[in-house]
């Protein structure tokens, strides 16, 4: 038996009934030989681990634009929480780790400049729309490696389209990440406006941290408990309902104070602005898109879709210097 056989064999062993289990995975679109070492799941998450899409994670932003300071969450930090999140819940319940750490690390490879203010800003410009969710499942099957996409299994893939909270992921590996999402943006956003002074810890509901904890460790622990006592031993992963509506709240609270109206959403105007015009700009100037993109208009791509394509995958500040490239006057040179 070859290293990835005895992995195979250990997950047969070790894990519950109800776990994916990468031997046997529904497999990728195009057929590949396995890998001698790494199972079907490892590869995919080491696929998405080395993806320039991951890499531009680290300076697109997650709530907070442009902050002044080191230790905001970006859109990169956030998928790591989530992740480390998700494999907590995963251990515990003897699900497949790799398969969560997968689909957790590629969630949010289709995120906006901007964060959701960018998807917003896409969503209302053009008419084809824009999800941020359909366009991670479009980075991993087409955008990457300049038009062949990394080629991922269909449970990473599943996992990926349906991590937003009315998705319906196939597996419980995938419904792990559903909820570790809103677990860790619930927690660092809280975490970040406390720090960005735009609340106080005595400014939450008390009724909700009561039920959920009263400081972010506290709240950690107590969610990621109750789903794990919860699910032991069934086919689901749920959580208690008490904990679930106090969550529920505990979003909305931020909605109302956080997300929609206060400082920390101040540039969010000039952002979708910003993205909508170089959306406006390069859907008329295509011409200049870079070749690979061209390549695809060539190739029979819908060119609003390739140009929403351009925008979507930008990083804040690349976003931010094409936009005084194009709109902004510079000095001349002096000859």
């Amino acid at each position: 038996m070859n290293l990835r056989e005895i992995q195979e064999a250990r997950e047969c062993s070790d894990l519950s009934p109800y776990a994916s289990l990468s031997k046997n995975s529904k497999g990728r679109e195009i057929s590949e030989e396995s890998c001698d070492m790494r199972s079907e799941y490892q590869r995919d998450r080491d696929r998405i681990l080395h993806s320039k899409a991951f890499r531009r994670l680290k300076h697109k932003t997650q709530v907070f634009i442009s902050p002044e300071g080191d230790h905001y969450r970006t859109r990169l930090t956030h998928t790591l929480e989530v992740a480390q999140i998700g494999r907590s819940i995963a251990r515990a319940l003897k699900l497949n780790e790799d398969l969560v750490e997968a689909i957790a690390l590629g969630h949010d490879l289709g995120h906006t400049p901007f964060g959701h203010a960018g998807e917003h800003a896409l969503n209302e410009v053009c008419e084809l729309g824009f999800k941020h969710y359909m366009q991670s499942l479009r980075v991993v099957e087409k955008l990457e490696r300049k038009g062949q996409g990394l080629n991922l299994t269909w449970e990473v893939r599943d996992g990926i389209l349906n991590h937003p909270t009315k998705g319906k992921p196939a597996t419980l590996e995938g419904k792990i990440v559903r909820l570790s999402d809103k677990i860790a943006y619930i927690n660092h956003d809280i975490d970040d406006a406390i720090r960005g002074h735009i609340l106080k810890e005595e400014d939450l509901p008390k009724e909700h941290c009561a039920v959920l904890g009263k400081n972010t460790r506290e709240r950690l622990n107590n969610m990621i408990h109750d789903i794990v006592i919860n699910s032991q031993d069934k086919n689901d992963i749920i959580m208690s309902s008490h904990m679930e509506i106090s969550m529920k709240q505990m979003r909305n609270f931020m909605f109302q104070n956080v997300y929609i109206d206060s400082r920390a959403k101040e540039h969010e105007e000039k952002a979708m602005n910003l993205l909508t015009q170089l959306y406006l700009y390069f859907d008329k100037h295509q011409y200049l898109l870079p070749p690979e993109y061209l390549t695809m208009i060539d190739e029979g791509e819908e060119p609003h879709r390739i140009v929403l394509d351009y925008i979507a995958g930008m990083t804040d500040r690349y976003a931010i210097r094409k936009f005084m490239d194009l709109f902004i006057p510079s000095s001349w040179n002096e000859f």
